[in-house]
């Protein structure tokens, strides 16, 4: 099965899953610019399901819109537990929907450190009943474009667990 082919797999379940039961989902992205919103409004039927994305490239954009605390971005950076977080729940504060997921990362070719390397990416899940959730995961050795689709699988793959 092709990366294509998984991630539209995802993205069906996503929307077969959430629409069954009612769960609107927004995404707060980063790193992968909006891709993750673009895989769930592929699907027909999508438009019961996602109810909006946010793509909060700068660190301004993060604050502005979703409500991330600039001293936490200043404290750990853009691409940490903390933003993710906080980027999640500020997807639901800011939307209507009842589940949001987010993606900040190191997309590359440059950007990355020895502490935080090319292919970083925190994902953070929220609900209305108050239950968030982080992860962490580095694509190592691979280009700009194996980050960003894996984020955006793994991403998928998070809300699909999470429903």
């Amino acid at each position: 099965m092709t990366q294509t082919h998984r991630i539209w797999s995802l993205a069906q379940a996503i929307i077969d899953k959430a629409g069954a039961e009612g769960v609107m989902v927004a995404t707060a992205e980063s790193c992968t610019g909006g891709m993750v919103s673009a895989a769930l409004t592929d699907v027909p039927g999508s438009s019961a399901v996602v109810e909006r994305g946010f793509v909060t490239y700068t660190n301004e954009a993060k604050t502005e819109m979703l409500g991330a605390p600039a001293s936490i971005i200043e404290k750990y950076g853009a691409v940490s537990a903390s933003v993710a977080r906080a980027m999640a729940k500020g997807a639901l504060h800011h939307s209507h929907a009842d589940v949001a997921v987010s993606i900040t990362g190191i997309a590359g070719p440059s950007g990355g450190t020895d502490r935080k390397p090319v292919g970083l990416v925190w994902f953070g899940i929220a609900d209305r009943n108050g239950v968030t959730r982080v992860e962490r995961r580095v694509f190592a050795d691979g280009s700009r474009d194996f980050v960003r689709t894996k984020a955006t699988e793994t991403a998928l793959h998070l809300i699909l667990r999470f429903l």
